[in-house]
Parts: C-alpha cells; structure tokens; sequence
C-alpha cells in the first residue's frame, strides 16, 4: 500500500472527533494517540541549535549544543548546514521525538531585535540557501523541519499582539524568500506561523499567507502549526489554513471545533484535509511506525563534539588584524567578564541543557598556553542567578496554605514551570515556598534581583526585602510575561551566612501559559577590577579581551536597548589599550556592536555564540585556525545609521500596535547603499589568515566565471560574492542584491576557476498589480568581490523581458 493511500484510509476511518484530536497538541511537546486505529503520538522539539527534548526550559536531559544562527549565517557554507541539518536529526531521535522546530529564518531588520542570534542573516538569498541545505540534512535522516515563524517576527516587542505592517512586495522580496525556497526547493515538511499579526490579522489565521501564498502559489502539503499559544481562535485558523494548534490542551480546537463544524462554520471536509495533513507528516518522520516508549537520551557524541568545535571556527569573523594573530608565544594575558564563562547560546527557546561548556580560558590551557587571568568588569543585564541547592515546597493554591503537596529540590534559584509538576502540582495553579542558605565570599554591598511570570518577594534573615507581589506588573522578563528585575542592595559580611526564603505564587498569564521565577545575588564590580585588568594587561606581550553580551541579553522575547556594549566594557577595553598595544578583542554577541575603540587595538575576532565548544573552537582560531567567517549582516558605525532608527516610532519599536516596514526593500547593505554612509564593517566581510586575489571576469550568458587565487603563504578560506545591479526601472530597486556566492578553500598558492550560475528569477522585481515576478529589458551589471563594498571585477550582462509566475 502506498503512503498516500495509507494515510488516506486512516483518515477516512476516524470519527470526526478523532480527526479533531489530531490538530491540537495533547501537551506541550506531542500529538495525541488514536489507540483505537493504532495511530501513535507524533513528538516536536525546539530548537536550532539543538535539540532540547521535553523538558523545561532550564535543566532537563542533557543536550547537544551547535552554534546559534548568527554563527551558521557567518559561514556562508550550505555544505556544513547540510551536515549540521544530519547531525541534529541525531539529536532529536536521542530525545524521542519526529521533528524539530527549525530553522528559524526571520531577516535581520534591525539590529537590536533580540532574536538577531537564532537568524541567519539580512539577506534572503544567503538566508535561503543556508536554510534549504539545514532542512535537507535534517529531513533525510527522517526528521521532520519546521521552517519558522512565518511571518513578519523581526522584533521581540509586544511581539505576541503587534502587526507587522509590510508591502507585498517587500514580503516576496525579502521576507518570504526563504520560506519559497524552503517549499519549493527543500520540501520542508512543517511550517510555524509566528505570533505578530500581519496587516492586521493574526498569521496563524491569515488566509492569503495560509492559502493563497503557502498552499496555493508554492504547493506546500506539509502542516503549518501555531507558535506556542499562538493561535486565537476556532473557526478562523482552520478556515485560514493553520492544521494544528500547538500546545496541548486544546484551548481553541477539540469539542469546540466540533461545535463549529456541526453548525456548518467549518466544513468537515476540511477537517478532513487538516487531519490528512497531519497523517502525512507523520508518515514522512515514521512517527506511525513508533510505538516506542517515549524515552530521552544524553547521547555525547564524539563526531558531533568535533562537528561543533569546526563549525564554531568556521564560524568566526576576522574583523581587525594588525599582524597579532595567529598568536606566536609570549605572556599573554585573558582578561573580560565572557573569559572563565563559556557563552555559548542566545537566550529564549533555543536553549537547552548542554552536555558541557568549554570557556575561552579552558580553551587556551587545553592547548598548553600559559595566560594569566583578570575578571575586568560585570556583563549580565541580570544578577548572577543564586546557586543552590535550594528546598522547594508546593502546594495546590496560591496562598502557600496548608501542608506542601510536594517537595523538591532545585539546583539554583531559578525555574520555568507548566504543566503537571511533582505531586500532581499544577503549574497554572500553584505557589512554592523556595528556600537556602547563603554564605557571602566577600564583604560590601551585595546586590539581590528579583524577576518573576507570576507573584513573588524574597526574605532575607526573616525580612521582606524585595517584592513582585502587590507591586507586580508586567516588563520584559519570560518571553513578556514577567516583571522587569526588581532590585534591593544588601550589606553583606565575609563568611556570614544568611537564610534566604523566596515566596512565589503563580498568577493567569497574558498570552503565554507558564510560570517563571529567577532570583539573582551578586556582588558588583568596580574600579578595582579594572585596574587589576590594567595591571595584568602591562606585564603581558598580548592580551586578549573576551566582551559582548549574553543569553540576559540576546534572547527571545526583548530586544536590545542599543548596540553598545553593555556595562563597562568600552571603558575597560580603552584602559587596557592604553598600557599594551597588542590588544585582540574577542567579540560574543548575536549581532552587531558599536565599536569606539576599534582604532585603539590591534585585532578584533566576532566569535557569537558558538556552542559548548566555545572555548576550544575560539583558542583554535586564535592559535592559527582560519577564520572562515564572513559577516551576514552589516555592521554599522552608529545604531544610528540603521534603517530602524528614525524619529518615526511606528517604524520601530511600534506605536499602537503598529510596526511599519517603511523601508521596504532597502534593508541591510541595500539600506547603507541606499545612504550613502559607509558602514563600519560591510556585508560579507572577514579577513583571513591568507590573502587571496579575483580575476579574469567573464559573462556567458547568465553564467559568470571568475578566477580565485590564494596569493598568501598558508591555505585559507573566503567566500566569492556576486552582486547583481539593476538597470532603470519602473519602481525603486536597491543599486546591489547578493544572487549567488560561493565558500572556497584554497592551499597556498593554488588557484580554482569558479562558474556562479544566474536565473531570470535573480533580475526580477515583484509587480503586486500584475501578481508576477518582472524582469525588465535591459543591461545589468554583475560585480564580484568579497563584500558588499569590496566587488573589483564588474560585468555586463544582456537579459530579455520576462513575466515570472509566482
């Protein structure tokens, strides 16, 4: 029997209420059993850099850890995210479930969106090809992608409510490509609608995107499920085109969804056509087939450890070299708050558990370097999470009344809770009485910071010194749906101990049902830490400066108040500039940063958030591994000169629920073009241990070859860039867009004739009026570099008009 036919008989046996279940998740990770028919529970998990399995987002099985989305985008490779796509279908077997929710593939707008780190890129065309080759590695194994958040999610704020408010052709342009190329090109078999409206209307009940685009103009036949508590209603999503409501319990699905087809609002048909699309997803994972347990592993594999640890190198972008790197010997000294803590992930859903975590110091001692350490200065937007182990109490009301329903023990003062907990607790419908006790390693004034999605305050030898409870409002924290951090100082003395008792409550949610709490104590750094930074920095030949930022603040759920460096970094980097000339900054961030300092050092290495082998696959690059990266988005000199930044706030962050893509198409590079203000760093630039040389252009029709030369002294890395510009048009275009690259590495002096190929497709403009692709008459110009700003070879190449079908 065929697959189709199969899933076809299936779905034509169940009842209509069987056919129901099926589109809404039974909890928060899985589809329902039909026992009856002998239909198994199809499984999901996050994220794109891994796969966490079903538990929370802190602690849980331990997990896999890859580079987050920046890092893959800076590799220009399709290659090793195919690789990367097999490995994590690994992954997500290990943890029992049939699909994973990636890639995201949401263009870099701005440069504060929170989630710049889980992207891959500004650009579509890099952020397609990159995203075809991850789903087609991941979905050969049997592994379903869910290609996400679909659409117009290129900011985290009141991101659950607002509309995106883009032009059509804008979205053809730029924000749908990759999910076109990911239907049509990779078969993805899932697709997420995001949380924002568009135009006004939800996506996740959004017909024209639903239908007309996915279903109808691409032929997509996979399922396209809601974000979690993304969807809103009933009749509207299954009518629109969303087939499952994710997650589970039901709230908009089951007996009102069969209420809705018995009074003729939905058609059974259609219930039918959403049940069948579910079936067939599971028959392309085999999750008909399993019938297994479910069971999660902490599977550490060696070949993936080495996986991480080259794609990390890959990875990185040489921005600045002065002659410092590779590193050759000598005193060196590691200095900066991101040096002895391995940063290895964004913040949000994407993270998870991982198997371990390799620091940048750790890194460069495993090597054998000899290096002396200074702190330098603080990093987190948050206090330090208080350590455990603590005692938690719960209980089955919101009062802390009675005897405790449960105890338990948490490893640290921090949890995200929903569902049922120990003891038949119910997330939704609990409190906890959290508690531990303290010893301070030094005396001064400490600093104690409360978050929480739900109520909560914090005791301190039996006094109440920091509240959520009656003062409670909403903030940032938890996805949106937590307080913003609220903070007391405390006197504290060296080796004194103190009972602290944090009392939580949980409360009804916003949009998103759980509950969360993080209660943080640290002790400030000051001056003396950067002087000691000074100090450490004199007796060295090179230091070298590990700062950026953190999961606190490159996360899901807030953007980013700027892109300077948070704390005192600048400041420490020009102190310690000031006493050695060689400095290398090491950069950890999801994205761009203003860098005042850049002409006081000697090399800057953008190293993101590559994974638990942060520390390994950095000290490689430092130690004379090529830096394969190239940037895959722009970085300006000023927040300012970004195209969000303008004296509208409908433009960003929104006003009255409202945010407008006045831009259109001139994002990113085609935004600094289009300005005319050089940025710090272009589109597509890294330098290399090598250097290497373009020549000998030439246009065959729409094929264009050009000669690559490495004319350095060791084998290296870079990636070719072709460019293509537009003749005049009838609508504004950006003077450049990126239609085809390729990743080449090269030995010592050894050269490679490379052919990057051209489709009508790639001079075309998108007309909404005649609801084609247009390619006018004329001479385009093709230009080849290696960054936006650095194309020496330019062509010419005759195209003839054309009309394109969607």
């Amino acid at each position: 029997m065929t697959q189709i036919a199969r899933i076809t008989n299936l779905v034509d046996a169940m009842t209509l209420a069987e056919q129901v279940s099926l589109l809404s998740g039974a909890d928060f990770w899985s589809l329902p059993a039909i026992e009856r028919l002998n239909v198994p529970k199809l499984r999901v998990t996050d994220g794109p850099n891994g796969a966490r399995g079903g538990g929370s987002l802190i602690g849980g099985v331990k997990s896999a850890a890859f580079p987050v989305g920046i890092a893959l985008g800076a590799t220009w490779n399709p290659d090793l995210l195919r690789e990367i796509g097999g490995a994590l279908a690994e992954e997500v077997k290990s943890k029992g479930a049939h699909v994973l929710l990636a890639p995201t593939v949401n263009i870099q707008r701005s440069q504060t969106n929170g989630r710049n780190f889980e992207c891959y890129s500004e650009d579509p065309i890099l952020t397609a090809e990159l995203a075809i080759s991850y789903i087609t590695g991941l979905q050969a194994q049997g592994v379903a992608a869910t290609i996400k958040h679909f659409v117009g999610n290129e900011s985290e704020i009141e991101r659950t409510s607002i509309s995106s408010e883009i032009d059509e052709r804008s979205l053809r342009e730029v924000y749908l490509v990759p999910f076109e190329a990911a239907v049509k090109r990779a078969n993805t078999w899932a697709v997420m609608s995001s949380y924002n409206r568009l135009g006004g209307i939800f996506t996740s009940e959004h017909a024209w995107l639903l239908n007309t685009v996915l279903r109808g103009d691409w032929g997509f036949d996979g399922v396209v499920m809601s974000d979690w508590f993304g969807s809103h209603s009933t009749v509207e999503t299954v009518n629109a085109g969303l087939d499952l409501e994710m997650p589970g319990p039901t709230r908009d699905r089951g007996a009102k969804l069969i209420a809705a087809v018995e009074a003729g609002e939905v058609s059974a048909e259609l219930v039918r056509e959403r049940a069948l699309n579910v079936l067939r997803l599971m028959a392309r994972t085999g999750a008909l087939e399993d019938h297994s347990e479910w069971a999660e592993r902490a599977d550490d594999r060696p070949e993936h450890r080495a996986l991480i640890r080259r794609a990390g190198a890959e990875a990185a972008v040489l921005l600045k070299n002065d002659g410092v790197l590779p590193l050759v010997g000598g005193k060196l000294a590691v200095i900066g708050p991101n040096a002895k803590v391995a940063q290895i992930m964004g913040g949000g859903s994407a993270q998870l558990n991982a198997h371990y975590r390799v620091t940048p110091y750790d890194g460069l001692v495993a090597a054998g370097v000899a290096v002396e350490y200074a702190y330098g200065c603080d990093i987190g937007k948050f206090q330090p999470v208080l350590p455990g182990p603590l005692k938690m109490e719960m209980f089955f009301n919101r009062e802390l009344a009675g005897q405790p329903a449960a105890v338990d023990e948490l490893p640290e003062a921090t949890g995200f809770w929903f569902g049922p907990l120990k003891g038949g607790v119910d997330a939704a419908h609990f409190s906890a009485r959290i508690s531990t006790r303290f010893e301070a390693t030094a005396t001064g004034v400490w600093r104690l910071g409360l978050r929480a999605a739900g109520l909560a305050r914090v005791f301190v030898d039996g006094v109440d010194v920091v509240e959520a409870w009656q003062s409670w409002s909403r903030g940032t924290t938890f996805f949106e749906e937590g307080c913003d951090e609220v903070l007391a100082d405390l006197p504290m003395l060296a080796g004194q101990s103190y009972d602290i008792v944090i009392e939580f409550a949980s409360k009804a949610s916003d949009t998103l049902a759980f509950s969360a709490l993080a209660v943080g104590l640290g002790l400030p750094s000051g001056d003396a830490e950067i002087a000691e930074a000074v100090a450490v920095a004199a007796r060295a030949d090179v230091a070298v400066l590990f700062v950026g930022r953190d999961a606190s603040w490159d996360t899901e759920g807030a953007d980013l108040p700027g892109i300077t460096l948070p704390g005192r970094q600048a400041e420490l980097i020009a102190a310690v500039a000031a006493v050695n000339p060689n400095i290398v900054v090491v950069l950890q961030t999801g994205g761009p940063v203003e860098m005042p300092w850049l002409g006081e050092v000697a090399a800057v290495l953008q190293a993101w958030y590559p994974g638990q082998e942060a520390g390994n696959a950095i000290a490689d690059v430092l130690l004379g591994t090529e830096p394969g990266g190239r940037l895959p988005q722009t970085f300006p000199a000023r927040w300012s000169d970004g195209v969000t930044q303008t004296q509208d706030p409908e433009i960003y962050p929104g006003l009255d629920g409202r945010v407008r893509y006045e831009e259109g198409v001139f994002i990113g590079y085609r935004h600094a073009d289009l300005i005319g203000v050089p940025p710090l760093f272009p589109f597509g630039f890294g330098l290399s241990y090598t250097r290497f040389e373009l020549a000998d252009l030439t246009v065959d029709g729409t094929e264009v070859s050009v000669t690559l030369r490495n004319v350095g002294d060791r084998s290296g890395s870079t990636v070719v860039q072709l460019y293509v510009t537009p003749v005049a048009s009838a609508v504004a275009r950006p003077a450049r867009e990126l239609k085809a690259f390729a990743k080449v590495a090269l030995a010592a002096g050894a050269e490679r004739r490379l052919v990057l190929g051209l489709t009508a497709r790639d001079f075309a403009w998108f007309c909404v009026e005649r609801r084609a692709w247009v390619v006018e008459a004329g001479r385009y110009g093709v230009e080849v570099g290696q960054s936006a700003l650095d194309l020496p070879l330019k062509g010419v190449v005759t195209v003839a008009a054309a009309v394109l079908a969607v």
